[in-house]
């Protein structure tokens, strides 16, 4: 096993983590948001129910681009929707005095992991990505005629 791959690996592994930790923080609350603020709820449930779907896309795919962007977007909506729901409140004056200890803050580490992870997954070297040998001008010959690269 090399780095490269082992990094992808523990990369998805940690979004898979995020995702399904996610689902779960909000399908915890879905039951009182369904009954405070119905829309809230439904929103709850979709974004679960994507999520899901991320993680299983995450182990799946081949090439999980799609599926990190869509983590990503819904993690950061997420994120959005709990602050203005603290702060300026959301439609149909749905306003939350307190952080709901402990699932606001664990729904934001989950999300904001899930961001950073997906960054990380951006910036990594490419799976199966081979060096190149260095060009043949870049070579010299040796005193028995094999190249070597120039230092």
């Amino acid at each position: 096993m090399n780095s490269t791959f082992a990094t992808e690996v523990t990369l998805r592994g940690l979004g898979v983590c995020c995702a399904v930790g996610n689902m779960v923080l909000h399908a915890v609350l879905v039951p009182d948001h369904l009954e405070e603020k119905f829309y809230i709820g439904v929103l709850f449930v979709v974004g679960g129910v994507v999520m899901l779907i991320v993680a299983a896309a995450l182990v799946a795919l081949a090439r999980p681009m799609i599926a990190w962007l869509t983590g990503a977007l819904v993690s950061l909506g997420m994120i959005v929707g709990f602050l203005l729901s603290r702060t300026v409140g959301l439609p149909g004056g749905y306003y939350e005095p307190g952080w709901e200890a402990p699932y606001g803050p664990l729904s934001l580490i989950v999300e904001g992991l899930f961001v950073l992870t997906f960054l990380a997954w951006l910036g990594r070297p490419a799976t199966g990505a081979v060096p190149r040998p260095p060009h043949r001008a870049d070579r010299m010959r040796t005193a028995y005629g094999q190249r070597v690269p120039k230092r």
